[in-house]
This record gives C-alpha cells, sequence and structure tokens, in this order.
C-alpha cells in the first residue's frame, strides 16, 4: 500500500471516529467522550455546543395565504408572501404520506429522531470521500431543517446557514429532532413535515403543491401523482415536471419502485401506475392584489397599508409586517360590491386608461367614515397605461402627492366662519379682482400675500352674500371670508376635518391662498370632510376593515371609526344648503342628481391642470379628481375619454363622473332627503 492512500486511510477512520463520537455524544446527551487525540476534542467542542442549545424547540408558525373579502362574502384577492395552506393529517391522501416515507426515510415508524444504521451508513460514504456527501437525515431530522429555512424567509445567508453540510449544523439538528420526537407523534411529524416543505413552482406545502401540478386537493391525490411529489422534496428544481417532465418521471417511477420494494404497494399497482403518463392540470400562482377585478386592487392595496402601519395590528412596524407575512388572514371589508361596480365604471367610461390624464374617485359613507368604493381609470398593475399608485389616497398610504382642491376647499372656509358667528348673509363687494386682504398668521403676526386674487371671468363681481358666492365659486368673496374668519379658524377646522397634513406629508400651508385649495389633498380626504357636512357636523376618520381572524380564529382588534364633532349641526346643515344650490343652479348642474338630494362643489385649479367635484347624498360622500398624472399641465385641448377638451371645469369634466358613479351606486334604493340635524 502506497504511503499516500495509507495517509487518505488514516484520516478517513479518524473522520468516520470523529463523527460516531458526535453520534454518540448527542445520543447520550453530553456524556463523556473518548478522549482521542485533537480528535477527541473535536467531538467534545461539538458537544458542548449541543448543550448549549435551548432545550425547548418551538415551531414558528407556518406562513400562509390571507383573503381579503368585500362587505358581501366576495373575495378581492388571495394575498401571500408564500404561498402555502396549512392542512390537517385527515385532509392528507395516505399514499401522500407513504409514498413520502418510502423515498426519503423508509424506517420512519421504526427508529428515533436519529437512525443509527442510517448515520453508520452514511459515516462509511463520507470517510471514504473525505466530506459530508450522504447526509443519513430521518424525516424528523428534514423537518428541523426545514423549520429553520422557513424561518430564514428571505435572507439568503441565513437560508444558507440552515442548510449547510457542517457537522455543527447536524448535532444542532439532531437535537432539535430529540425533542421534537419527544413532543410529538409520528403522524404529527410527517403532517408538519408536509405542510412545510417547498416543493417548486412557489408552491410550500402539500395542498399548495396539489394544486399547483394536478388542481386537486391534497387529500385527493392518486398514487401516480403522490408519487411524482414525493420525488420532488429532494430536489424541486431538478425534477420540475413543468420544465423537466422526463426527470420528473423518471424520479416518480423511482418512488413507485420503493414503495412496491417496501410492501406499501403491489408490483401490479407499482407497474400500472408507473405505465401511467403524467398528466399536469396547472394552477397558476394567482396572488396579491393585482389579481383584483372590478377595479378593486388600489383599495386591496390600502388594507394592505393599514394591516402594516396601523398601531391596532401590532405596536412597531417589525410586529405589523411579522403578521402580514405570516398570514393566514381573513380580511373583511368595508368595499361595497354594487358601489364599487359603479364608481368602476363611471372612471373607465369617461377617462381612458391611455389618456394622458387620469381620474380617481372614492366613496365613503356618512357617519361613519366606511370606505365603500374606490378605484381610477388606469388599472392596478405594472403593464403599460397600468399604475400601483393609489391616486385616492397620501403618500405614506401607497398614494402620490395628492392634488391642489381648487375651490371644493371653500366649503371648509365658510365652515369655519360660520363657527366663528359669521352670518350666511355676509356680503362682500367681490370685484373682479382685488389685492389679497391682509390676514392674521397662527402666532398673532399680519399675513400680508401681496399680489391680486380675482375671479374666473370678468363678468363675475358682487356684491355676494355667502349663498350666492358659494353657487358661483366667487374667489374674490372667499378672500374676503378667510380674512374675517382668520386664518388659523380655517386651518383648525380643517384639521377637525382631518386634514392635518398635505397628501405627500408636507406641513399644511396656512397661508390666504389656501382658501382657493393651494394644498395637495386627496380625494379620500376630501370625500370624507363632505361626508361630515352630510352628517350634521360630524367627522368620521375613514375606515377600511371590519374584522380580521387569524388562520387560529382569534378574532383581531381593528382600527376604531373615531367619529367627533368638528362643527355643529346647524353650521353643516347650512353648508348643504349652499352646496345645494351649487348642483342647482350653479357651477355643478352637470354633476347634481335628478331623482334625489345631492349637493356639492366643483373645483379647477390654475391654468386647469386639475378640475375636482366633491359631492354628497344623505346616504354617499365622494370625491373625484381629474388630472394630468406626470408632470401636470393643462387640461384644456387634451383628448380625454374619446372627446378633445376644449376647456376643463369642475363641473363639466369630473361632475358627471361623480353624478354617474353616485347614481350607480344608489340605484333602487329608496331616495332620502336631507334633515335638519338639529
Amino acid at each position: 500500500m502506497s504511503s499516500s492512500n495509507s495517509a487518505t486511510k488514516k484520516l478517513g477512520l479518524a473522520g468516520k471516529l470523529l463523527a460516531v463520537s458526535v453520534v454518540a455524544g448527542v445520543l447520550t446527551a453530553g456524556l463523556a467522550l473518548p478522549a482521542v487525540g485533537s480528535v477527541g476534542l473535536g467531538a467534545k467542542d461539538a458537544v458542548s455546543g449541543f448543550n448549549s442549545l435551548p432545550d425547548d424547540f418551538t415551531t414558528p408558525p407556518l406562513s400562509q395565504s390571507s383573503t381579503v373579502y368585500d362587505s358581501a362574502g366576495n373575495v378581492i384577492a388571495t394575498v401571500f408572501d408564500r404561498d402555502r395552506t396549512v392542512v390537517p393529517s385527515d385532509q392528507i391522501s395516505p399514499l401522500m404520506k407513504q409514498a413520502l416515507v418510502d423515498i426519503e426515510d423508509n424506517r420512519f415508524y421504526e427508529h428515533g429522531a436519529v437512525d443509527l444504521k442510517g448515520v453508520l451508513r452514511a459515516i462509511d460514504k463520507n470517510a471514504a470521500s473525505g466530506g459530508v456527501s450522504q447526509g443519513a437525515s430521518t424525516l424528523t431530522q428534514q423537518y428541523v431543517k426545514n423549520v429553520f429555512v422557513d424561518e430564514a424567509g428571505d435572507d439568503q445567508k441565513a437560508v444558507l446557514a440552515a442548510q449547510a453540510q457542517t457537522i455543527g449544523r447536524k448535532v444542532k439538528e439532531m437535537k432539535y429532532a430529540i425533542k421534537v420526537e419527544e413532543t410529538l407523534t409520528k403522524d404529527q411529524i410527517l403532517t408538519n413535515y408536509l405542510n412545510i416543505t417547498f416543493f417548486g413552482e412557489q408552491a410550500y406545502g402539500i395542498q399548495a403543491a396539489a394544486r399547483r401540478y394536478f388542481s386537486v386537493d391534497a387529500k385527493d391525490l392518486s398514487l401516480p401523482q403522490a408519487a411524482l411529489l414525493a420525488g420532488l422534496v429532494q430536489s424541486p428544481s431538478g425534477y420540475d415536471p413543468i420544465a423537466n417532465l422526463k426527470a420528473a418521471t423518471d424520479r416518480r417511477n423511482t418512488v413507485l419502485r420503493k414503495m412496491a420494494e417496501y410492501g406499501s404497494i403491489t408490483q401490479a399497482e407499482a407497474q400500472k401506475a408507473i405505465a401511467t403518463q403524467v398528466t399536469l392540470a396547472v394552477t397558476r400562482p394567482q396572488q396579491g392584489c393585482i389579481t383584483a377585478q372590478n377595479g378593486e386592487g388600489f383599495f386591496c392595496d390600502y388594507v394592505k397599508k393599514v394591516v402594516t402601519t396601523d398601531p391596532a395590528f401590532g405596536a412597531t412596524s417589525a410586529e405589523r409586517q411579522a403578521l402580514w407575512k405570516k398570514g393566514g388572514l381573513q380580511i373583511r371589508t368595508t368595499l361595497d360590491p354594487r358601489a364599487q361596480s359603479a364608481l368602476q365604471d363611471s372612471v373607465t367610461s369617461h377617462v381612458y386608461a391611455s389618456d394622458k390624464a387620469a381620474t380617481a374617485m372614492t366613496v365613503v359613507q356618512p357617519g361613519t367614515g366606511k370606505i365603500l368604493a374606490m378605484g381610477q381609470s388606469r388599472p392596478y398593475g405594472l403593464g403599460a397605461d397600468h399604475t400601483t399608485i393609489n391616486l385616492n389616497v397620501t403618500k405614506s398610504m401607497g398614494g402620490g402627492l395628492g392634488f391642489p382642491t381648487g375651490s371644493t376647499f371653500k366649503p371648509i372656509v365658510a365652515a369655519a366662519a360660520l363657527e366663528n358667528g359669521i352670518d350666511p348673509s355676509q356680503s362682500y363687494d367681490s370685484p373682479y379682482s382685488m389685492p389679497w386682504p391682509r390676514m392674521t398668521d397662527c402666532q398673532g403676526g399680519v399675513f400680508k400675500a401681496g399680489g391680486e386674487v380675482h375671479n374666473d371671468a370678468t363678468s363675475l363681481k358682487g356684491p355676494f352674500t355667502m349663498g350666492d358666492a358659494m353657487a358661483k365659486s366667487v374667489n374674490t368673496y372667499f378672500a374676503s371670508l378667510e380674512a374675517d374668519a382668520g386664518l388659523c379658524n380655517v386651518s383648525q377646522m380643517a384639521g377637525r376635518l382631518g386634514i392635518q397634513q398635505q397628501a405627500g406629508g408636507e406641513k399644511l400651508q396656512v397661508v390666504p391662498s389656501m382658501a382657493l385649495g393651494s394644498n395637495d389633498l386627496t380625494p379620500l380626504e376630501m370625500a370624507s370632510v363632505y361626508a361630515a357636512f352630510a352628517a350634521h357636523g360630524t367627522y368620521c376618520a375613514p375606515s377600511a376593515i371590519t374584522s380580521v381572524t387569524t388562520a387560529d380564529g382569534k378574532q383581531l382588534n381593528v382600527p376604531k371609526g373615531s367619529c367627533d364633532d368638528a362643527m355643529t349641526a346647524r353650521t353643516a346643515d347650512a353648508i348643504t344648503g349652499m352646496l345645494k344650490g351649487v348642483v342647482q343652479d350653479g357651477t355643478g348642474t352637470q354633476a347634481g342628481l335628478t331623482d334625489r338630494d345631492s349637493a356639492g362643489k366643483t373645483g379647477t385649479t390654475n391654468a386647469g391642470r386639475q378640475v375636482w367635484f366633491v359631492g354628497y347624498t344623505p346616504e354617499l360622500a365622494g370625491a373625484t379628481v381629474v388630472s394630468d398624472t406626470d408632470s401636470p399641465t393643462s387640461l384644456d385641448g387634451q383628448k380625454i375619454g374619446g372627446h378633445r377638451v376644449d376647456q376643463a371645469f369642475g363641473g363639466t369634466l369630473a361632475g358627471p363622473i361623480w353624478r354617474d358613479a353616485m347614481s350607480g351606486a344608489l340605484d333602487g334604493t329608496t331616495p332620502q332627503s336631507f334633515s335638519s340635524g338639529g
């Protein structure tokens, strides 16, 4: 024998002795090991590490899919971090369980956590090769490894550490496997294994795998199907039947032969199954808000943002993200399918997805704050003429930077004035153009804006009272009214109506031009403001979720809909009277509903870059904006919804969108009338 062969043999024997010593140490729970020089020391170190591991092994909750429902119980979307549906033992085909055992660990029901025969067999091969090519892991050990892999999530470094072919990891794996076998039955271990294992093609767990490859449930898997899935466990990508049918078929047949060899099926059954051609019925993963229909993707995305940002779902961001990632949630929402369909039909028929301009609209329920509908003219998604930016909400909730609101802010100024003792009969000269009045800022100093404020037409000049000025949207009147009401009182009224900052997170600009809608806000915010007028002065913060149930049936706390008096009922009802005049004989006549009471306000920003209509009935409040969303330019002259817009106004462009959406949402309901709130 050559000296090199002798050295190799000695190294192999040393490696074998080390491995045997480590296993012995594990199985005797840290008893003294024979001291054999450096080899014995290495084994002792491994066992020392073993003894320092925690005694308890807790299986982390498996990430599952969550489902978001509308108020009628219809599915909006299924969302998941991992496509997995955990199923109990009795919902898994016995053939699936047996196929897995026969191909991965045929002595599973005979040995404990560690299979000594398998270990010794692997030691011989590993010692001969000088590496760790043969693992000898039992199903219980594989389950432990899969737990750590799943726990690692998307942390690639942690995943590689959980899969590392090292003695240290094997010792750790054995330790936890022993603990698992002490606490779970064999069937529980096998069921957990089948629920956690990755089967390729984004399918985690046996239920997702059965649906992915064969479009059946795990309990209904046939013998050939079960054998194919059992074969995937060793190499989900290498034996992927979608990508490599021949390799998958060969592997399936190997599983079937093993099942026959161990007596789980007869040779005749095996041969019959082997002769069966692999027939796939693939169900591709359909998940995420992008799969929502009827324009509900934006609302779905908003719901996700609520779960991951609202403290009701966890004290810290990390806790809330973990809840969403864990999944298994049944999320029931406020979205009304009839209102949503009406809104979606309207926004997409008036403004096309391919138009340079886009429209967005939100509908809320007065008195509760429930979001009943939310959508926009461009579909939710990543393709051409699609977007995932929700124009209805603030940047922090998945939206953009909002839009100047134009004259739709004027009712807030009027509410502040009425609350501070100014009568609706207050009259101002209101010329076509005038210098901005001197105003007092929030620190008591004098704010002089400089420049001129003017009306939309030279013929629009006073004098006017508050109601007439609202109907005709007289800028100079509201500049004077704002000065008398006080800038701070106006900003405080806005705050009581939920407007604390601009949509992009910037501080609200408390300046004279605030009266003309210079701050960037969103349709959701403006719909909620006008809902307070409809509810006789009660402002309710927007709410989207009614209940959340976890996978184990626990009801989670959801954000409480907070409602507070923003103004007196007398003030709110006076505003409603003025806004009825807007749609009856003012700038919003094309938006008014003919079969029931309605009220609202138009808004057109500088150079016609944005147009708004915000309005309400006793039952619903909605806000619509149309804007060029890229680098806003004038809507004048643009082709929108198949028609060229000569001059864009809130009443003529945004108003009809609001009208058709609200009419559809209320179709078939008994009309209500605005009544005094007290």
